[in-house]
């Protein structure tokens, strides 16, 4: 490392909550950062406090669940404002005493960059910048993400915290860090195209496991749940070439077989963006497997459409219908209707797909919705020959459906991001029950 050249520390923090896994979860923003500095001449490096393949941790086999597993586990006290819910609640993560001892082995850094995902996780985020704190109390700490950007006012409370950097922007972030290290340069990318990015650090990780793809920012839709457009207000594509290029490199270089998209619209008009990228990865050849877990738009699936996506390895397939309550499901989107969604799951099955593979998300927990909602949605998904998969509502600050939240839920939201946890069905009057959750789990099993 040169000696004038500014050392940045990009960290991914601890989870606290009552339930986490690794469902290809990578804080592919994080990364990309770290790989914008590092080319414009930045000395950078990553410690990731999630981290399954920590040199001390046990050995696991990145292959065994395409690249999906558990998180180091334990257990801690709970925030005293859910003391009413009866959960055990964990530091998900690396041990402690682990994450002190990578930092003073690292060198020192000029500027310590941590991450934010979930709104609710911040209190892993505060323990996170406590630990910086003590090894280095006088080096600057900047937070951005997730939890930055839609509690930037609540962000700013938490001690140690020297700036926050709210929304996308890696132009923003740059001259951000002029100000604090004094080091700036133009741009070596052009902001509004995203093939001139340089690929995220994945390259960082202790083992690079699995890789997320994005092929587009930002969302042409407004659900009402949804906090995308506030994150990624302009929507920007890849070309076909770029992706496939960068699934190549990782392949190639790094052995990656599982790929995971992170697009929130990836087929939108897929005739000009999906089809030409899945109609390059087939022409490849190469023996590498796909997965969904931010769903896709059930509209854009075809049969055209469903057979690229079996033959270019795709295994894992989500689909965001939420509901299949006519009144409900116009109130919080307009992607589609049921059935389009009966269609779309017919073309998959025909294509080759097997039930398992195919995966239907549910919302539950949402303001005033009753039980029977989710059970009869549960029912007419099972009907239609794929999975339901409930997914539990968080209320977002700033959408659309925030204001019902906040009328529905025993909770005061407004007060503390605590509160949105989707673990403790916020939007329901009665405390926490785990008899909602069995209840669900024995209707996705029969």
């Amino acid at each position: 490392m040169k000696p004038d050249v500014p050392h940045l520390l990009f960290i991914n923090p601890w989870i606290h909550d009552f339930a986490a896994y690794d469902f290809w979860a990578k804080p592919l923003g994080l990364l990309t950062l770290a790989a914008v500095c590092r080319q414009h001449g930045f000395s950078v490096s990553y410690l990731d406090c999630l981290n399954r393949y920590h040199p001390r941790a046990e050995a696991t086999d990145p292959e065994a669940r395409n690249g999906r597993g558990p998180y180091l586990k334990t257990p801690i006290p709970k925030p005293k404002v859910l003391a009413d819910v009866e959960r055990t609640f964990s530091r998900y993560g690396i041990l402690p005493e682990w994450f002190e001892e990578d930092l003073r082995r690292s060198s020192r850094p000029d500027v310590v960059l941590i991450g934010s995902l979930m709104t609710y996780w911040y209190p892993g985020v505060a323990e996170t910048v406590a630990t910086v704190r003590r090894v280095f109390p006088d080096i600057p700490i900047i937070l951005g993400g997730i939890y930055a950007t839609l509690c930037g006012e609540h962000a700013g409370r938490l001690p140690g915290i020297d700036r926050i950097f709210s929304g996308p922007g890696e132009a923003g972030l740059l001259e951000l860090l002029e100000d604090v290290t004094g080091q700036g340069e133009s741009l070596r990318f052009d902001p509004e195209d995203l093939d001139t990015y340089p690929p995220p650090a994945f390259d960082l990780q202790t083992k690079v496991d699995y890789i997320p793809i994005l092929t587009s920012r930002g969302c042409p839709f407004s659900c009402a749940y949804c906090a995308s457009g506030l994150l990624m207000p302009k929507r920007m594509h890849r070309s076909a070439n770029g992706v496939i290029e960068e699934i190549r490199y990782w392949h190639h270089n790094y052995h990656v077989r599982d790929f995971v998209l992170y697009d929130d619209a990836f087929l939108v008009d897929s005739e000009r963006h999906a089809a030409p990228i899945l109609e390059g990865i087939i022409q490849t050849g190469m023996k590498i497997r796909f997965h969904t877990p931010n769903a896709l738009h059930i509209r854009g699936i075809t049969k055209e459409t469903a057979n690229l996506l079996f033959r270019a390895g795709f295994k894992t397939l989500r689909l965001g219908l939420e509901t299949v309550a006519e009144g409900e499901r116009k109130s919080l989107d307009l992607k589609v209707d049921y059935s389009e969604f009966q269609q779309a799951a017919l073309w998959l099955l025909d294509v080759g797909f097997t039930p398992h593979q195919v995966g239907a998300y549910l919302l539950a927990g949402l303001p005033g919705q009753s039980l029977a909602e989710v059970t009869e949605s549960i029912r007419v998904v099972k009907h239609s020959g794929i999975t339901p998969i409930p997914a539990y509502y968080s209320p977002i600050p700033h959408t659309e459906l925030w204001a019902a939240a906040k009328a529905a839920s025993r909770y005061d939201l407004e007060s503390d991001p605590i509160y949105t946890n989707n673990a403790i069905f916020p939007c329901q009057k009665e405390p926490f029950s785990w008899e909602t959750i069995h209840t669900l789990k024995q209707l996705v099993a029969e």
